[in-house]
């Protein structure tokens, strides 16, 4: 008796970890389905489309040399920012301490002249040493070395 309640027990455990492990994997197939990047570097003069609305580009206006940039943690993705707007970690948006929201950026990587153009949607960053947070998505566009966390920018607003 002791033998085939052990052995059923046993039985359970297996199934179990099995079935756990099968979940994990569809988990991780969805994972990596999703993580496909997308090319968005645009050049100047061309049309960008944003948010599915067609713009074209205007003339900037430089606004900062020499800030410092970084980027979004991904614990904010999804989250509401200080304009009410979701947080997307795959969309071209920044955060400014003093830039009203839907201002649009350029930020131009210093080192290799790589640029985005982002929208303000959200306040921040709350850093004294930095001026910008860019979403994932433009700072790995433009970064160097993909490992950094930060990068020395100019900022140039659009003139409307």
């Amino acid at each position: 008796m002791k033998k085939s309640i052990t052995l059923f027990f046993l039985l359970a455990i297996v199934n179990l970890v099995s079935g756990q492990s099968s979940i994990l994997n569809k988990q991780k197939a969805i994972v990596q389905r999703d993580s496909i990047k997308k090319s968005k570097v645009i050049t100047e003069g061309q049309e960008k489309k944003s948010d599915s609305v067609l713009t074209t580009l205007g003339a900037f206006k430089a606004f900062k040399k020499g800030a410092h940039a970084s980027y979004y943690a991904d614990k904010f993705n999804g989250k509401r920012t200080a304009s009410g707007a979701k947080f997307d970690n795959n969309k071209y948006t920044a955060a400014h301490k003093k830039l009203p929201f839907g201002t649009k950026v350029k930020v131009t990587n210093e080192k290799n002249g790589k640029w985005v153009i982002v929208e303000i949607t959200d306040r921040g960053p709350f850093v004294k040493s930095r001026e910008i947070d860019l979403s994932k998505c433009a700072f790995m566009d433009i970064a160097s070395n993909k490992g950094s966390g930060g990068m020395l920018v100019t900022i140039a607003v659009l003139d409307k």
